[in-house]
């Protein structure tokens, strides 16, 4: 009795668990349940159930309600399909006058509203494209094509490759010195010489749309939830779930609304990358000391100049890592936005990858990579950047690197010229290097992989039967096994030993829905999926990361692995493990370790930094080993911070194992990308996405309840 007064907390655990595994043992798998497989998930069957709800029909196959709950929210697509199609095609007509008819035609008002929004994006990204690359589509926006065939001269020429790799070498020069300035001049002539300028410029034309978009709409969201109470409130809810549902989900409703090409690739770019910039305007907005704000209004600030002149100056450097994220988003929804048309490398890489061409995958992937890292760098510089207000300069050195660049506008114009008279008869290489031109290592690196399997193909085949003989179909089974009521009484369990009553209803919410949707075997082997990527992940990230913080240099080159590595688009991760284990689950769960092991080993160098060096010198005084000061000391103060390093690395594993649908899996995600395909995928997508949202919510809740507990017990609240 004493013992249970002592860990009541430990008891509780042990209980639930008794629970768990007693109903899992209680209730019998039905004799006709079967995995159905994803081609005959939705084939009309006799054996199905039927029901009805408010006139939709929803058939499932139906077992005991301890087994599996029955798919009360079947309906749920079905009703946001038929939404969309009300708002598409009746809701509010209205007459509108078209042009090329000469009359007026009714159009529903949604219609019209995504039509005018995609006409304006088209516009943006023709002009951006147009300013890089040459054309005539802007200016035949303002003109027609008869004056464009009588004025050729009008054409939009295109900037040289040699004034936009000198412009980008400068800027970075300006922003963080020579280092950055020789990685961009290395990036920009490599994308160059090796054929990739164009698609190159394409996604950086989409990119320069979406960034300045999502950064105005992020900071006045941001400042609005600042000002009021209930826009943050109702803001919250939105972004808690767009943090961890998977940016596939997000394509299908907004092809319904956009049609497919770059214009619906900047929307849905939008919206994934304005959640972040929005929680980071509002935390910097947050963090402005309260005398700062005082001051500003002892000064006769008016609301509006306390903003502009105070606040959002006082938390520039938040808002601007917020611009960094967006930049990262906007780069790694190119390559996922390629699924619904968007031109540029994205789409070269999503070419290779399905006529399995590594050598072609390699190259668009290394560019994606170069130039992804490249923004990053700048955009941190340019947050981290101190302008010198006091400094004496003389005009040349204050103007140097706008002279430089009107100087290599000059330069770059001379070379563009003499090109067109040197290579006459050619391409013009000093002005742009075709795709097909360019140098190319695609056979290379296809005759390294088919060295590599030559050599190694005993083994890697002995590893991966192995592997999803052994390790991974047992721990699916597992999974699978699980009945939902006993998986429900778990997770609410876990719940409320951790956070009370309000967790475990949250968390019971949520898996409910799931539960009642019709892919809860869907999302137990995502969850299973996933659950694997975490566990191998941790482990290594908890090793890397203790034994890389034990020296300064070791930690600092770690911490630029992962940077490095982080700024990497997902979809590249698939790229090595395709060329060595094919189309299977063992590819993707590599993919997902080697992904998710970034925040895993990030959290465990920066949580165990972060102990007090006092603390370090109190336990060497008193006379304890290495060993017993990072097991005694620094991992228990430091398991707050590693424990929300598992939170991120679930997300990631989650994000992970969707993408990985693409190489084929059988979990939420193959439903996702089949719903792209698909007329009516629409509702399909958009809930299958917040189921995925849910899975990531329900860890999220359990860690951070338990992390702020934890901190507040340790006094480091």
């Amino acid at each position: 009795m004493e013992l249970l007064k002592k860990h009541p907390k430990t008891f509780q655990w042990l209980f639930l668990l008794a629970v768990f595994f007693g109903l899992c043992f209680a209730i019998d798998v039905p004799e006709t349940y079967k995995f159905i497989r994803g081609q005959a998930e939705f084939v009309k069957d006799p054996n199905q159930s039927v029901y009805f709800f408010l006139g939709k029909e929803v058939r499932y196959y139906a077992f005991d309600n301890f087994w599996r709950l029955p798919p009360l929210l079947g309906w749920l697509p079905i009703w946001i399909n038929d939404g969309l199609f009300f708002l598409l095609e009746e809701w509010m007509p209205i007459e509108i006058w078209n042009e090329d008819t000469q009359e007026y035609k009714t159009r529903p008002l949604v219609l019209q509203i995504t039509r005018n929004i995609t006409s304006f994006m088209t516009f943006l990204i023709e002009f951006f494209r147009e300013f890089l690359l040459g054309g005539v589509e802007t200016i035949v926006s303002f003109t027609s094509w008869d004056w464009i065939d009588a004025n050729p001269w009008a054409e939009l020429p295109g900037l040289p490759w040699t004034i936009v790799a000198a412009g980008v070498t400068i800027l970075c020069y300006k922003l963080s010195g020579k280092g950055l300035a020789i990685f961009a001049a290395f990036t920009m002539i490599y994308i160059s010489i090796f054929g990739q300028w164009k698609p190159s410029m394409q996604t950086l034309s989409f990119i320069l749309v979406a960034v300045p978009l999502s950064f105005i709409f992020g900071i006045t969201l941001g400042i609005m939830a600042f000002k009021s109470k209930r826009v943050e409130k109702a803001l919250y809810p939105i972004l808690l779930v767009m943090q961890t549902m998977p940016q596939y989900a997000v394509l299908v409703p907004a092809m319904v609304l956009f049609g497919i090409g770059d214009h619906a690739a900047v929307i849905i770019t939008m919206v994934v990358a304005i959640p972040p910039m929005i929680l980071l305007t509002l935390l910097g907005l947050r963090a402005v000391p309260p005398e700062v704000i005082e001051a500003g209004k002892m000064s006769g600030c008016t609301n509006f100049q306390l903003m502009t002149k105070v606040l959002i100056p006082t938390a520039r450097r938040d808002i601007l890592i917020g611009v960094n994220q967006v930049i990262m988003v906007c780069f790694s929804m190119a390559v996922i936005a390629a699924f619904i048309g968007a031109k540029g490398l994205g789409w070269n890489l999503l070419l290779a990858l399905n006529q399995l061409n590594i050598g072609l995958a390699l190259e668009a992937g290394l560019c994606i990579s170069l130039i992804a890292i490249l923004l990053d760098k700048m955009s941190l510089a340019w947050a981290n950047k101190q302008e010198d207000y006091f400094g004496n300069l003389t005009f040349y050195q204050k103007y140097k690197n706008s002279i430089f660049f009107i100087g290599a506008v000059i330069i770059g114009s001379i070379l563009a010229y003499s090109g067109t008279l040197i290579f006459k008869d050619t391409f013009n290489y000093l002005y742009e290097i075709p795709h097909n031109k360019g140098i190319s290592t695609a056979a290379f690196w296809n005759k390294g992989v088919d060295w590599i399997f030559e050599t190694f193909f005993v083994y890697i085949k002995a590893f991966n039967t192995w592997l999803i003989t052994e390790v991974l179909q047992p721990m699916r089974a597992l999974f699978l096994r699980m009945p939902a009521v006993a998986t429900l009484v778990l997770v609410v369990g876990a719940g409320y030993i951790i956070g009370g009553v309000r967790s475990a209803m949250v968390v019971g919410g949520l898996t409910l829905f799931i539960a009642f949707s019709p892919w809860w075997d869907r999302a137990l082997v995502t969850t299973y999926m996933a659950t694997f990527g975490v566990v191998v992940s941790m482990i290594i990230g908890l090793i890397v990361g203790t034994i890389c913080v034990q020296n300064k240099h070791s930690t600092n080159f770690m911490l630029g692995v992962c940077d490095i590595f982080q700024t990497f688009p997902s979809f590249v991760y698939l790229i090595p493990v395709m060329m060595l284990f094919g189309i299977t689950d063992t590819s993707v769960l590599i993919a997902v370790i080697v992904y998710a092991t970034i925040p895993a080993t990030r959290y465990t160098i920066e949580g165990l930094r972060g102990v007090s060096p006092a603390l370090h010198d109190a336990a060497t005084m008193s006379g304890v080993t290495k060993f017993q000061r990072l097991t005694k000391i620094e991992f228990p103060l430091a398991f707050p911070h590693i424990m929300l390093g598992l939170n991120q690395t679930i997300v990631f594993a989650l994000f992970m194992v969707i993408i990985g649908a693409f190489i084929g899996t059988e979990d939420l995600g193959q439903y996702i990308l089949k719903a792209l395909s698909d007329k009516q995928g629409g509702g399909k997508g958009l809930t299958l996405g917040i189921c995925v949202a849910f899975i990531g919510l329900i860890f999220d809740n359990l860690i951070r309840t338990w992390v702020d507990q934890k901190k507040k017990h340790l006094g480091i609240a």
